[in-house]
C-alpha cells in the first residue's frame, strides 16, 4: 500500500519561500510520475508541477513557472516542491500525488495515490 505524506506548509509573507516535502512509503517514487496539485478556497484543484519517473522530466503550470522547482531524492524516497517568490494567489492546500501508468500527465484522474495535503498561506 502506497502512502504519501506532505509536510512543509505554513504561513509566509509575499516574496518568501517554502519547501514542501512528500514522503512515500510502500513504493519507490522512481516508479511513479509524481505530481503536485493545489486547491484554493472556492476553486477547483489544479495542476502545479510534476516530475517523471526518469527524475529529469519536469512540467510546470504557467502560473508557477520560474518560481517553483520540483525535485526528487531517491535515497530518501521524497519529492520536493521548492516555492520561491510566493504570492498571495499561491495560497491553497497543496497535494502530492503518484501516477503509476503512462507518460507524465497533468490530469488528476490519472493519479492513483494522493497525500492528505498541506496548507500554504501567503499574506500580502
Amino acid at each position: 500500500q502506497v502512502q504519501l505524506v506532505e509536510t512543509g506548509g505554513g504561513l509566509v509573507q509575499a516574496g518568501d519561500s517554502l519547501r514542501l516535502s512528500c514522503a512515500a512509503s510502500g513504493r519507490s517514487l522512481n516508479t511513479l510520475t509524481m505530481g503536485w496539485f493545489r486547491q484554493a478556497p472556492g476553486k477547483e484543484r489544479e495542476f502545479v508541477a510534476l516530475i517523471g519517473r526518469d527524475g529529469t522530466t519536469t512540467v510546470y503550470a504557467d502560473s508557477v513557472k520560474g518560481r517553483f522547482t520540483v525535485s526528487r531524492d531517491d535515497a530518501k524516497n521524497i519529492v520536493y516542491l521548492q516555492m520561491n517568490s510566493l504570492k498571495p494567489e499561491d495560497t491553497a492546500v497543496y497535494y502530492c500525488a503518484g501516477a503509476q501508468w503512462g507518460p507524465p500527465t497533468i490530469l488528476q484522474n490519472d493519479y492513483k495515490y494522493w497525500g492528505q495535503g498541506t496548507q500554504v498561506t501567503v499574506s500580502s
